[in-house]
């Protein structure tokens, strides 16, 4: 499929998707939004990608939050269908099976944060600013930011970004544990690809798992996510690449993983 909003590119087992709307600071309006679900469902469809990086064009954002325009024109009905339509595609993005990497590169506020947190893994650049400034606009969060930014850096420290809107730096994102490492602007892209091909590299129906099980386990009791650990360790066991890793262990070798 041809995109006009965003750029899909494929390099052996890891794919690099990039919102391409800089001149807009790359904001997600409706057309964005369905482009990235396209995407998203062929990368999830596509064997051979193994890992994902999602950016955005330009110097100065990562994704500047919702188109301003699009937001005012909506009525209660049309909000409620545009943010369920925005969440379906970042539970595409969370539930893919496949490891995503958000390389932060410039602003992510708003949706570009919601986007973000979607994403499994979170490298930031120095200096960039992300945030959750909905109030300012008389909305709250609507593409998951009210229930992903608490649970990844607790209900407290949530509720002053979601009621304050303010915006806070690479290195409090970092201390906070929004983000998982900060970099150099000019290394980031770098360090993502890195890391992509790093998980690109591990036995996909184990990252597949170990990242279900996470996920799940967090909106389970503890009980619900160590039974559900346990089936998913069972069908790892049952796994090409179980008998693979083991075997290359023993035999003091690197392991040859087929996603199998």
């Amino acid at each position: 499929m041809e995109y006009s909003n965003i750029l899909v590119e494929k390099t052996a087992s890891l794919a690099t998707v990039t919102v391409n709307r800089p001149q807009v600071l790359n904001a997600l309006n409706r057309q964005t939004i369905e482009e990235l679900e396209c995407a998203f469902y062929e990368l999830r469809a596509d064997e051979a990608v193994r890992a994902v990086i999602l950016t955005g064009a330009g110097p100065k954002a990562f994704v500047a939050g919702a188109d301003i325009k699009e937001l005012s024109q909506l009525d209660a009905s049309q909000g409620v269908e545009f943010a369920r339509r925005g969440q379906a595609v970042l539970e595409l993005i969370e539930n893919l099976g496949k490891p995503v990497i958000a390389a932060i590169n410039g602003y992510a506020l708003g949706g570009g944060l919601e986007l973000a947190m979607a994403c499994h893994l979170r490298l930031a650049a120095e200096g960039i600013k992300v945030g959750q400034p909905e109030i300012n606009l008389g909305v709250i969060p609507g593409f998951g930011g009210t229930q992903r930014l608490a649970r990844l850096v607790g209900e407290g420290r949530a509720l002053e970004l979601v009621l304050g809107g303010d915006q806070i730096d690479a290195a409090e994102a970092h201390r906070l544990g929004l983000v998982n490492q900060v970099v150099a602007a000019d290394k980031l892209m770098e360090q993502a690809r890195a890391l992509g091909e790093k998980l690109a590299g591990k036995p996909a129906l184990a990252v597949r798992y170990a990242l279900e099980a996470v996920h799940h386990g967090l909106q389970s009791s503890l009980a619900e996510g160590l039974n559900l650990e346990a089936k998913l360790f069972g069908l790892c066991c049952a796994t090409a690449d179980k008998a693979e890793g083991t075997g290359a262990f023993l035999e003091k070798r690197r392991p040859r993983f087929s996603g199998r």
